[in-house]
């Protein structure tokens, strides 16, 4: 495929209201968050982006309004066949019922992944938490999807709590662990040992660079060549609108160069993993 083709593994639709984010003034950081598909479609075309996945917004600390996007990406990936869906799920016991509405969605045209975050609450390792991740990890089991997981520094995002999702459920799910760690502690363990162990494990884990810090992608591009493992694993990310398009394009392709490693990061990886 030519080098300069771009599938985006994770972008998001979805307008959220203003909100006093850390005790502050009710605000919108996400200034080029999208309402309509239109809008997202219109992005693609300037961006010159071939595929993209995209993912209900999230952020504000209210589930329906997460959830409520769901319908929205469904019908942007039946509207235009470069686009693929990720249904809006969580792991919290208030949100049971929210999320078996969403599951029901999983055999829905387009529809590729389950989005997974800890953000809004919630952690691996919680007991409550349990039955809502083995239904969201049975369903996508059965209708091959993957599970998108956000990853940060610190708190239940941290790989540490994260990887236990790897450990228990990525014999038979694929799961994109987004950000890869998404700072400092999370590349270095990452980087270090621990994601190319769950690949010589078996372990049918997935990252982006997304979010990711001045040292991370060249170490993980080092790495990958030296220890000749992982480079079907990494894909291309801009995190829209969180990320910024521009900025992530150009740090993977300082990093992946125009060779076999950038064709597999930003489009084959891609087609492998979400058709």
């Amino acid at each position: 495929m030519p080098a300069n083709r771009v599938f985006d593994a994770h972008r998001h639709l979805g307008v959220l209201p203003a909100f006093p984010f850390y005790g502050g003034p009710a605000v919108h950081p996400d200034t080029t968050a999208r309402a309509t598909i239109a809008e997202l479609i219109s992005d693609l075309d300037a961006e010159g982006t071939d595929r993209a996945l995209v993912i209900p917004n999230y952020g504000v600390p209210d589930p329906d309004i997460a959830f409520s996007f769901n319908e929205l990406v469904v019908e942007a990936a039946q509207t235009d066949d470069r686009i693929s869906a990720a249904l809006w799920v969580s792991p919290k016991a208030a949100d049971a019922d929210r999320t078996a509405k969403a599951l029901a969605l999983a055999g829905e045209p387009g529809v590729r992944a389950l989005k997974l975050s800890f953000l809004l609450g919630g952690r691996v390792t919680d007991p409550d938490c349990t039955p809502q991740l083995d239904a969201i990890f049975d369903v996508a089991r059965q209708h091959d999807l993957v599970v998108h997981v956000h990853t940060s520094p610190g708190g239940s995002s941290d790989i540490d709590e994260v990887g236990h999702l790897v450990d228990s459920y990525g014999d038979t799910v694929a799961i994109h662990l987004v950000h890869f760690g998404g700072g400092m502690s999370g590349h270095i363990k990452l980087v270090g040992s621990r994601f190319f162990d769950w690949i010589a494990a078996g372990k049918r884990v997935y990252t982006d660079l997304s979010w990711s810090i001045g040292f991370a992608p060249r170490w993980l591009v080092d790495e990958i060549d030296r220890r000749g493992l992982g480079h079907d694993r990494v894909l291309f990310a801009s995190d829209q609108p969180w990320g910024d398009f521009a900025g992530e394009l150009a740090k993977l392709r300082a990093a992946t160069g125009d060779g076999e490693l950038a064709g597999r990061v930003f489009t084959r990886t891609f087609e492998e993993l979400y058709g």
